[in-house]
């Protein structure tokens, strides 16, 4: 499993990180009834669970390697599950965002105070663009990439892999090569429809093909952070890729056969996954993404 990569250069103090400032969970404003889970994944990594999508962690000699940071209300308890995790108080040195929507950046300006905040190219044009608040100047990438890069951190080499047009535009896939952990960031939406953000750069064309990829490239024993749902295994990912290239292929049929959008939802095509249905994104609302962007490519065909 090969990697063509340019190395980027992460110049960093390896002075001792002073974790102050950030208000414990004791806070009256910090939601009480959200839980931050530690679910340990294998060798220095672990996943956080709460409000929004998962967390990595890496803790080891060299300090603290966190990917994505949930949001700003529940920081306060993100830092003291890492802090529980390290067995002392430690601020995060790197943090990296697997891509720019909020649920995985929201806390970017807290911890990125302390932390080398690291992404593709494109978060950091997207979180300083119109489509959303612009993001305080303390919480940007300030290492950015444009295809593959890596971090030497905790006695092992971090891959950050870019697949484009997937989720969005600027997706990072985190490998931890010693550990054989990868967080697949919004890649991988576990036990549930994916969230494609089409306006984002996004495509479940994309996604398919770039799942494919991986599915060739990450060995049989690996064990995967979802971007959303408990930690997975390889077989859950080829789970997943299945379904959506089995959704692709209905939805694409069935708009070849001349059926239109309303027709193919009303029609519930993709019934037999309405197990994968959840809060966000239900089987129609799926199907109406899959119209979206098929119902234009076929349109193109003709």
């Amino acid at each position: 499993m090969r990697f063509a990569r340019s190395r980027v250069a992460l110049a960093a103090p390896f002075a001792i990180l002073l974790v102050a400032a950030l208000p414990r969970s004791s806070d009256p404003s910090v939601p009480q009834e959200v839980q931050i889970k530690a679910v340990a994944a294998a060798g220095s990594v672990h996943m956080l669970e709460g409000k929004g999508g998962n967390i990595g962690i890496s803790i080891g000699p060299d300090g603290v390697l966190m990917i994505d940071d949930q949001f700003a209300d529940v920081a306060p308890k993100v830092q003291a599950a890492i802090d529980s995790l390290a067995g002392a108080a430690q601020a995060p040195r790197y943090l990296v965002n697997t891509h720019f929507h909020s649920d995985h950046t929201g806390a970017n300006a807290i911890f990125g105070a302390r932390a080398t905040v690291i992404a593709h190219d494109n978060v950091r044009k997207r979180l300083l663009g119109p489509a959303q608040r612009p993001m305080p100047a303390e919480g940007l990438p300030v290492v950015t990439y444009s295809s593959t890069a890596a971090v030497h951190f905790n006695g092992e080499e971090v891959r950050l892999i870019h697949y484009p047009t997937s989720h969005t535009d600027g997706d990072t896939v985190v490998w931890f090569t010693r550990s054989n952990v990868v967080h697949l960031g919004d890649l991988f939406f576990h036990q549930r429809f994916p969230f494609i953000d089409l306006d984002g750069g996004g495509s479940v064309v994309g996604l398919e093909r770039s799942i494919a990829d991986l599915l060739v490239k990450l060995p049989a024993d690996v064990k995967l952070i979802p971007g959303h749902g408990p930690l997975a295994s390889l077989a859950d990912l080829k789970s997943y890729r299945a379904m959506l290239a089995d959704s692709i292929a209905i939805v694409r049929g069935a708009l070849e056969a001349g059926k239109g959008g309303d027709e193919i939802a009303s029609d519930k095509m993709l019934g037999k996954y309405d197990n994968l249905s959840w809060q966000f994104i239900s089987t129609e609302k799926f199907t109406q993404t899959l119209v979206r962007e098929l119902s234009s490519a076929t349109t193109e065909r003709r």
